[in-house]
């Protein structure tokens, strides 16, 4: 079972804003969208700053639906998420020595959405770093490393991240030598991840128990979003509001983002505060020839700001 309860009011709605997506970009078939979202009633149990513990929080329930959201995607710069959770974890148990350069890197890592941080930030993590292909003993020995931060989510027990693999990092151009090898022939090694997985690590952030509850408050620091950016948008370049989940939201609304996009995905997750509506998180990934019309997540995200306008009259 996933961390939220499936709702019949939610899947209702839930299936009226996938219909009426498909119905608006035909070119984006069934299988090239999933999304997960869940929703906070009252009491509201995220973004309290760590008011509660681990513990309490994993007790209180909230109500979800998800299209396809077991499925495993190509998550682009979406999986800086799961290292931003594990470098914190990292420098919560002394593991690695804060530095001012490294928190450079982490912070253009999700600000920026910088691969070149996120370089740094794996080689600290996992204490590899990329080059020339390796001979086959000290080779292994790599890949065991790189692994670290698979081994350590998969450590948490949740069912949410059985099947997701974040040992890969993110290029501009595409790896080289020992990167490349480690992809695999046919690219098999490559970062995968689904729509509940990230919800679920989203969930712990905002949640304030995601290694502590002041490291869950600096990672939203992180994630903190300015809709202004609507205003000044400069086009063909990205700023992870522009085609995503904020440029759907109304002027009023908080937004906690981490977007992801190649030439063949567009995606983004993102914890949404919206005055008189209750709480939301939602995230949508999209493949595809179809994933490239930068229309397609605002629409998605205006459907969601519609519905939970329709819950929040029913409260």
């Amino acid at each position: 079972m996933a961390f939220f309860n499936s709702d019949d009011t939610l899947q209702q709605l839930g299936n009226q804003i996938l219909e009426a997506t498909w119905s608006h970009f035909p070119q984006l078939t069934p299988d090239q969208l999933a999304l997960t979202w869940v929703v906070y009633d009252t009491p509201v149990i995220v973004n309290t700053g760590g008011a509660i513990s681990a513990e309490e929080f994993w007790k209180h329930s909230v109500r979800g639906f998800s299209y396809r959201g077991i499925e495993r995607l190509y998550p682009a710069s979406i999986v800086k998420l799961f290292y931003l959770v594990a470098i914190h974890e990292w420098l919560e148990g002394n593991m690695i020595t804060e530095s001012v350069e490294l928190n450079r890197a982490i912070r253009d890592m999700i600000v920026d959405s910088s691969n070149d941080a996120t370089s740094l930030v794996v080689d600290v993590l996992t204490g590899t770093t990329s080059g020339p292909e390796l001979p086959t003993s000290p080779f292994e020995t790599w890949q065991h490393q790189r692994n670290i931060v698979n081994r350590y989510f998969q450590s948490l027990r949740w069912e949410e991240l059985a099947t997701i693999n974040v040992n890969q990092k993110t290029w501009c151009d595409g790896p080289y030598g020992r990167e490349r090898a480690f992809l695999g022939d046919m690219m098999e090694n490559r970062n995968m991840l689904t729509t509940e997985a990230v919800a679920r690590l989203l969930h712990s952030i905002i949640g304030g128990i995601a290694v502590s509850s002041g490291r869950s408050q600096q990672m939203m620091e992180l994630l903190k979003r300015s809709l202004t950016l609507k205003e000044s948008y400069i086009p063909g370049e990205e700023n992870q509001v522009i085609g995503f989940l904020g440029e759907g939201l109304p002027p009023n609304a908080q937004l906690w983002s981490k977007a992801g996009w190649t030439s063949q995905v567009r995606h983004d997750a993102a914890y949404i505060q919206i005055p008189e509506y209750q709480p939301y998180l939602l995230v949508v990934f999209t493949e595809g020839k179809g994933s490239q019309n930068k229309a397609i997540i605002p629409f998605i995200s205006q459907k969601v700001v519609t519905a939970m306008a329709n819950l929040s009259s029913r409260t």
